[in-house]
């Protein structure tokens, strides 16, 4: 099972909850038919909350932090955060996927055509220094 480091929220209620629900984590199961691996996605957590796991336009340093610290609690706690996550890293998707952010699928290797967050301010400094 893929667990990322767990950001704390803004309420300790929350991460007192959150903290409970971890400990009933199970292994993930792996798909094991054609089908399964079509319709993962129709069991992950996240079905219904896209807005949660694609940053608005300009959307601040803080208010995406804290959107991805919701979409990373939903994450741990899916059945299908491995297939998620092997699936934005194959096909260099944008936004929230499988507990990880567009910014650490780059730390990992893992890149989107057109960057933004830590890539993106990257280019612009090398283009600065130019």
């Amino acid at each position: 099972m893929l667990i990322t480091q767990v950001l704390p929220s803004c309420d300790p209620k929350i991460d007192r909850a959150f903290s409970l629900n971890v400990s009933k984590l199970k292994t993930a199961k792996e798909p094991t038919s054609v089908s399964e691996i079509i319709n993962w996605g129709q069991s992950a957590n996240c079905k219904g909350k896209m807005k949660l796991f694609f940053a608005p336009n300009a959307e601040r340093p803080q208010a995406r932090q804290r959107r991805e610290i919701k979409a990373q609690k939903l994450c741990l706690l899916c059945s299908v955060q491995a297939n998620c996550l092997k699936f934005a890293r194959e096909h260099h998707e944008y936004g929230y996927w499988g507990g990880e952010s567009e910014e650490q699928r780059h730390l990992a290797g893992f890149t989107v055509a057109a960057p933004i967050g830590i890539r993106a301010r990257q280019l612009q400094k090398s283009l600065i220094k130019n």
